[in-house]
């Protein structure tokens, strides 16, 4: 309905006297009843596990990799062009309450019919068949923020903003992480190549003295066929570590944003050089630092924003649209004032009434989105807590692993040097020779396995609790 001035004044006092009359419920955190530790854990600050990547990786050839992963990247730039996005959204968002003003300028010429009175009465005062009309406006359109719903917006945008800062920062901690495996991967598989490479030396050096043996009627044929056997076996490792080192490669480049290509990197494998700041456990209140956790509780704080604009959508607005402007019916006078001078005030308040349940619908939907929002943020949190604790179990026990498998491993060569002087003294068969050297090389691909193992866990356990990207 259409207001009187005075009627307008007095509503535009009245929406400010009720712009504090926000509808929306402020934001509270959900509850996690989180566990005060983890398993078999024992408590640290949080300064212990808050370490920049350049300060928990030690390899340089490793830092070069990860370093132009984060700058070339393409899920990276993907995100970034995201966070300008939200941010050109938010900064719209805190400009809520200002009005909006337009400009239109317009000229036309109608033709009258002759016959009609609009065209007999332009023939009579203009004299002409036609009549034209000049008009430039500037119009104000302002919408009194009752309800805070401005406010509210700004609320969801900045959530949203922040919730893309953090899911940047949970991707650069995940990148970080994938090339940092991909990375002691690639050392797992360099070594595999090195044993094997030893191991067919091994067996060569072995098939060559049971042929002399063979050719001086010492044994027969079958102990030829297995010393080949036994170093083909080890021959067949190489092609195998070629074609996983290849494919590799080809997976680290593109995960730092090149063309497939060679990677430089260390020739030390078995060189600890990941910082060792994880003891047995961590609280588990410092997962509230990881950036993906954020970024889901931000989800909530957006969600409980929208509630409140779906709510206010079912209140009454007021509206002012003042206007002023110059019309005439010739181009002479178009600007000639005050004589064409235009000037329109008015004001409109708006209530819904019947929209046939949509409003309330939407009002619910917004409702089950926020506890959605937070069930998906109780969830996360869960996750969170079972992957700190998935990665400590396997970094505890990739620890007793090798120290086994170290003991394996000197029992096991010991075993071979054995075997290979008591087979020259007649004292032992070619087959406990193959034995031994069969069960020493596959030892070694265990040590290889387990380390690489070690190295995973270390470098999840590094993702779990956030990371350090800076």
């Amino acid at each position: 309905m259409k207001l009187g001035f005075n009627h307008i004044i007095i509503g535009t006092v009245m929406s400010l006297t009720l712009a504090s009359c926000a509808v929306g419920k402020k934001y509270q955190r959900p509850d996690l009843a989180l566990p005060e530790a983890y398993r078999n854990s024992v408590a640290v600050t949080g300064d212990t596990v808050l370490l920049p990547w350049r300060t928990f990786f030690k390899d340089q050839q490793l830092v070069t990799l990860i370093n132009q992963a984060l700058e070339k990247n393409k899920e990276v730039s993907v995100a970034m062009l995201n966070m300008e996005q939200l941010d050109l959204s938010f900064k719209q968002a805190k400009l809520g309450l200002l009005p909006t003003l337009d400009l239109s300028v317009s000229a036309g010429r109608v033709y009258q019919s002759q016959n009609s009175l609009n065209g007999s009465l332009s023939q009579q005062f203009v004299g002409t068949s036609y009549m034209d009309d000049y008009t430039a406006t500037l119009s104000l359109a302002w919408e009194a923020d009752i309800w805070g719903k401005a406010k509210m917006q700004k609320d969801a945008a900045r959530a949203n903003y922040f919730a893309q800062k953090e899911n940047l920062s949970a991707l650069k901690t995940r990148i970080i992480a994938q090339v940092a495996q991909a990375y002691y991967n690639l050392l797992s598989l360099d070594e595999q190549l090195r044993v094997a490479e030893r191991n067919i030396t091994l067996s060569d050096s072995t098939l060559r003295m049971i042929k002399l043996q063979y050719n001086a009627a010492q044994v027969n044929s079958l102990a030829v066929e297995q010393a080949v056997a036994q170093k083909k076996t080890a021959e067949l490792l190489v092609p195998l570590a070629k074609q996983n080192i290849a494919v590799q490669e080809n997976a680290l480049s593109i995960l730092c944003g090149d063309y497939p290509k060679n990677i430089a990197r260390n020739e030390a494998f078995h060189q600890d050089d990941l910082s060792n700041v994880f003891p047995d456990g961590v609280p588990a209140k410092l997962l509230s630092r990881r950036p993906d956790l954020k970024a889901a509780e931000f989800a909530i704080v957006a969600a409980n924003a929208n509630t409140g604009l779906s709510k206010a959508a079912m209140y009454p607005t007021l509206s002012i649209t003042p206007s002023i402007g110059v019309n005439s019916f010739q181009f002479n006078n178009w600007f000639d004032l005050p004589g064409s001078l235009v000037k329109n005030i008015g004001g409109n308040i708006a209530q819904p009434i019947f929209r046939k349940k949509a409003l309330k619908t939407a009002y619910e939907v917004a409702k089950l989105e926020q506890e959605k929002s937070a069930e998906q943020f109780r969830q996360s949190m869960m996750v969170a807590v079972g992957e700190v604790s998935d990665a400590m179990v396997k970094n505890k026990f990739a620890n007793e692993r090798l120290t086994l498998v170290d003991e394996k491993k000197a029992a096991l060569t010991k075993a071979v040097k054995n075997a290979m002087l008591l087979y020259k003294a007649g004292m032992s068969t070619y087959l406990e020779v193959i034995v031994a050297q069969n069960n020493a090389l596959q030892n070694e691909l265990d040590v290889i396995t387990i380390q690489k193992d070690k190295y995973d866990a270390k470098i999840e356990l590094y993702r779990a609790l956030g990371g350090g990207v800076e």
